[in-house]
């Protein structure tokens, strides 16, 4: 059973039309986070390691499809600013717009849902068009950098069985995600110690 899908997949790896379709599901990420956009640029790029598939064609080819995408949806939140503006999502980017600014396009890329909220946010607020442009290139380069060399070594590792390095990749990228999550917590987490440190502070300071 193993060897069939593995025989499926390989087909469709060689196919010219491949890179077509990972653009489109990378477009279609961009404000319809449902389709498996990292899952096929890692997979994609497992097979690079052995030859069936062109590394940097793939990358190149995942960030055009996401920056297209991240457009789209900047363009549905600016038509659709009314309708957002309770949706929990949007309270959370527009929160973190306000206070990070542009990069945090970049960090959300790599958050699931949490681009499209941004993407959508931005447009919403009519956060400008070339702040929002030169971001989400960064953002999206560097996601389909960061999805290709995941499955690129992951594969090189595991050349016999591509399989197993499509795995390996999928858990260093959930790893990854989780940290940053870790992270993000630990920061808001002491941001609200300290500011409970200086509320007594503040106070003496009154009287």
């Amino acid at each position: 059973m193993s060897h069939a899908i593995l025989d499926l997949v390989q087909q469709v790896m060689s196919s010219p039309w491949l890179y077509v379709a990972l653009f489109a599901l990378a477009l279609l990420d961009g404000f319809f986070p449902i389709v498996p956009a990292e899952t096929s640029v890692i997979t994609a790029a497992v097979f690079a390691a052995s030859g069936e598939t062109n590394l940097a064609l793939v990358i190149v080819v995942a960030a055009l499809g996401a920056c297209a995408g991240d457009h789209v949806s900047y363009l549905i939140g600016s038509r659709s600013a009314g309708r957002l503006r309770e949706k929990k999502p949007f309270v959370w980017a527009r929160s973190a717009l306000a206070e990070r600014g542009g990069l945090v396009l970049v960090m959300a890329r790599y958050i699931p849902g949490g681009r499209t909220a941004t993407t959508l946010t931005m447009g919403a607020v009519r956060h400008p068009l070339r702040s929002f442009t030169f971001f989400d290139v960064i953002a999206a380069g560097s996601w389909a950098v960061y999805s290709g060399l995941i499955g690129f070594f992951g594969g090189t590792a595991f050349e016999s069985d591509p399989i197993k390095g499509l795995l390996l990749g999928l858990a260093i990228a959930l790893s990854i995600a989780a940290l940053v999550e870790l992270v993000r917590w630990l920061r808001k987490r002491r941001a609200a110690r300290l500011c409970l440190e200086r509320l007594p502070a503040h106070a003496a300071a009154r009287r």
